[in-house]
């Protein structure tokens, strides 16, 4: 409660000085009536201010959990503001919802997703507290509500306009015709809807005119009736996702007709061919972004179709489309807003990009992510004539060279992302240029490169680094670190995946100097001791720690990282051989919602304070030899709230079947794995052995 502590205080010190010029605040209201003393906490200047200015405090705190908390403790009356204050809450456990919806009257947004059994009671308890103030739902990861739950969300919330049921695999048409009911909705996501039909849909269609957004991907009953109804009576669609459904080209000329449409996708539709997109006669000059991905029976020739009757295009998707060459790219010409194009996984040609580096004259983001056919020649010909190129993925474009990188750090200074994962070919000259030129990077990706620590110190200069990914690079230390440490103060992710010459100096100087830290990956870093985790547990925004074969990290480190790191949601522990029962108390009590154990030393005791105790949704067991079948099963009945179980197929035939057929029922996934107990050789070696096989063959 230390942190807690010093949060209050310093709150309470920026409130004063805020208003240290004003010494005399208006009395509140009524207080002469008064006839005992007025208690400490009655005559504290806090009390006097309005809600108003509480609600301005309110509004330039950090969006920190803790920050908030913090203010709600000055006193009654900052208690009360902060409650009628917030717009947007995130349960931690279901079990937290009525008192939540209690003390927050005024919640706008409502997110669940870390809530995974909400029933129809539940739904109607919200519709009941936020009747006139709820506007927002995410249920995307909620499961045991009806359509009667959904019915009195969309009958009592007359303002709710965004609700998101992906992955609502079990939601019929019912459910369908119980959202149709919320008149006022303008986004509605259903993705992985699986068994609701056209018949569902079209109730949707008709009784949620306003929609603007509609998702439908993965929702393999719907076929072409339903989304020709949506089109026909939804006239204000401007995003519609199609993706991986079994649509063909009979509903595409009512799609291609709504007025407003701006974001259209259609990934992975086998029923869309160059014959449908040919055969449209209608153009959509409204259509911005574009996605046609995976459309394995549509060539250049339906593309440039499409493409030629949405002249307003700004983004289009080609993902593992068919080869790019000259004769696709010149489609592109009369597109002169278009500012990105992805074309991940598609054979390209330099005949191509130079298509692209002719035209497409306001093109901002270039992916090539895996494109096999990228030469330097074919690459510097696109970034040498779009000098206001701002992301730029060359991601295992593995024949680019020095040559490449020189031309995009000489002409692309105003880069804000740049992802270049395995390109061996690169050298640390290259890693010089980068820092040298393009000091405006958000993003950079440099896993797998030759890149050393002078190539770090290089790089330390683009100071607005929040995302830097440096894993697999071998020949990293402490002092590439230490720069970055000093320079980088906004990084927010750092990635050192294997990344053996780092120890705990290097975590230490990341910890010091880059506080807003949020993800960090040192798995398989086996110098790293509980030193780095004492370091780290200062970042407070911290929420996703990798220390996979980390095997020098005990309770000891795993402890401070739960008492400063409240904020964790994703931690890995696998194969942190000295981690045992010792360090689950503590991480119980500021439980992250997915969490790796395997081969770690807890036993059934650790598992159970765990498991009894925590918000936990998701957990990997594997070979925990501490844990036996009677602990396991007191662990799972004992976490309500778990979503999904990765555990050891030896269990199962140890476990009762109506037993697992209960959990299941109560939302749990349980994943059976049928994995030998490996016993690693040092990752080092490892490595090691794998080069001198390259080297070899």
């Amino acid at each position: 409660m230390e942190e807690i502590g010093d949060r209050v205080t310093r709150i309470q010190t920026l409130t004063l000085d805020l208003f240290s010029n004003n010494p005399s605040p208006t009395p509140c209201p009524g207080s002469r009536s008064k006839k005992r003393p007025p208690s400490a906490e009655e005559t504290s200047p806090f009390e006097c201010l309005s809600e108003e200015i509480l609600f301005l405090i309110l509004d330039r705190l950090d969006e920190s959990s803790l920050d908030k908390k913090a203010f709600s403790l000055v006193s009654r009356s900052f208690h009360a503001a902060e409650s009628r204050h917030r717009r947007v809450l995130r349960p931690r456990r279901s079990n937290l919802l009525p008192s939540a919806l209690s003390r927050y009257p005024s919640v706008s947004h409502l997110d669940l997703s870390l809530c995974p059994r909400v029933g129809d009671a539940a739904l109607s308890a919200i519709a009941g507290a936020l009747r006139s103030s709820l506007r927002s739902i995410d249920l995307s990861r909620s499961r045991l509500f009806s359509q009667i739950g959904l019915e009195s969300l969309a009958v009592t919330c007359a303002g709710l306009v965004e609700i998101d049921l992906s992955n609502g695999t079990d939601l019929s048409d019912a459910a369908a015709a119980a959202i149709a009911k919320a008149r006022n909705l303008e986004r509605l996501w259903l993705a992985r809807c699986k068994i609701m039909t056209d018949m569902g849909l079209g109730c949707i269609a008709v009784g949620c005119p306003k929609l603007r957004l509609l998702c439908l991907k993965w929702c393999l009953g719907v076929t072409d009736l339903g989304v020709g109804l949506v089109a026909v009576k939804c006239k204000k669609l401007r995003s519609l996702d199609l993706s991986y459904t079994m649509i063909t080209k009979k509903c595409l000329p009512a799609v291609m007709q709504l007025p407003c449409l701006e974001d259209l996708a259609l990934a992975g539709c086998l029923g869309i061919n160059d014959q449908a997109l040919l055969s449209l006669k209608q153009g959509c000059m409204s259509l911005g972004v574009l996605d046609v991905s995976n459309c394995q029976h549509v060539t250049h020739l339906g593309l440039s179709s499409i493409l030629s009757r949405a002249p307003g295009l700004c983004q289009l998707n080609l993902v593992y489309f068919c080869p790019f060459t000259q004769s696709l790219a010149s489609s592109l010409q009369k597109l002169s807003k278009l500012q990105s194009i992805r074309l991940d996984g598609c054979p390209v040609t330099s005949a191509g990009l130079k298509a692209i580096a002719n035209s497409c004259t306001s093109l901002k983001e270039l992916s090539l992510s895996k494109c096999s056919g990228v030469t330097d020649e074919g690459l510097s010909s696109v970034v040498v004539k779009h000098k206001t190129l701002m992301k730029l993925d060359i991601t295992c474009c593995r024949n680019i060279t020095d040559v490449s990188v020189a031309n995009i750090t000489s002409s692309c200074s105003a880069l804000t992302s740049l992802r270049m994962e395995s390109c061996g070919l690169v050298s640390n000259e290259a890693f010089r240029l980068i820092g040298q030129h393009c000091q405006l990077l958000e993003e950079l990706d440099l896993t797998d490169n030759d890149v050393d620590d002078e190539g770090l110190k290089a790089i330390s200069r683009c100071c607005k680094l929040s995302s830097l990914k440096i894993g697999i690079c071998l020949n990293i230390s402490d002092e590439g670190l230490v720069h970055v440490g000093k320079s980088c103060p906004e990084l927010q992710e750092l990635d050192l995946y294997r990344s053996f010459g780092v120890t705990d100096k290097g975590v230490s100087a990341i910890a010091s100097g880059c506080c807003n830290l949020q993800i960090i990956n040192l798995a398989y870093c086996t110098e790293i001791t509980d030193e780095s985790l004492i370091s780290l547990s200062t970042c407070y925004k911290l929420n996703t720690l990798e220390i996979r074969g980390c095997s020098r990290v005990t309770s000891t480190g795993l402890s401070a990282i739960a008492l400063g790191c409240r904020q964790i949601t994703e931690l890995d522990l696998k194969k942190c051989y000295d981690v045992n029962d010792a360090g689950m108390l503590p991480l119980a009590h500021y439980s992250s919602a997915s969490i790796n154990l395997s081969y770690c030393s807890v036993t059934d005791l650790g598992l159970l304070v765990l498991a009894s105790t925590s918000c936990l949704q998701s957990i990997t067991i594997l070979h925990l030899t501490g844990v036996t079948a009677n602990g396991l099963v007191a662990a799972l009945l004992s976490c309500g709230s778990l979503t999904k179980v990765k555990l050891h197929s030896s269990f199962k035939s140890l476990v009762s079947q109506p037993l697992l057929e209960h959990i299941e029922a109560r939302g749990c996934l349980l994943q059976w794995v049928d994995k030998p107990f490996q016993i690693e050789m040092e990752p080092n070696e490892v490595w090691k052995q794998q080069s001198q096989d390259v080297l070899v063959h």
